[in-house]
């Protein structure tokens, strides 16, 4: 009986951590802040800044998953905001450049100094911090909805 428990919690662990992650859409998700700060002054939108952990973190994976690949959320960014993915892999096979880990932890001193996971900050061009939001279990057009609300107050 013991055996059975441990083989089939040493199936689930694996299946959360070997779950193919979906890569965000290059074009329309920036990886460098200054980037995305000439690209949201230009265009003149906000910057949401998504820091998260894409492959250890399960609240991460299910706003990565529920959320910011949907259809729904991709269109309405194209036309509201500069996406910037802030992401920190834990998984060898997931590293990222040393350079690009750099920008992130310094991304992070300067908006997410708590360390929480996933989390969502929306700035303006300014960078002043609009507001934030964590995963929900909610729909795309529930979450747009919720990003609506903090931009409506800017």
């Amino acid at each position: 009986m013991k055996a059975t428990l441990l083989v089939l919690l040493s199936l689930s662990f694996s299946t959360l951590f070997s779950q193919k992650i979906t890569p965000l859409d290059s074009m329309l998700w920036l990886t460098n802040y200054e980037s995305a700060m000439a690209n949201a002054k230009e265009n003149n939108k906000p910057i949401i800044l998504v820091f998260s952990g894409s492959d250890w973190c399960k609240p991460c994976i299910k706003l990565r998953e529920n959320i910011l690949v949907s259809q729904e959320f991709s269109n309405w960014a194209k036309e509201n905001a500069v996406l910037l993915s802030l992401d920190f892999p834990r998984q060898k096979k997931n590293a990222l450049p040393e350079a690009q880990v750099a920008h992130n932890e310094k991304m992070a001193e300067k908006f997410n100094k708590n360390g929480v996971f996933p989390i969502v900050i929306i700035i303006d061009q300014n960078e002043k911090v609009l507001g934030q939001l964590n995963y929900m279990d909610i729909t795309p057009e529930e979450y747009i909805k919720k990003m609506e609300e903090i931009l409506s107050t800017k």
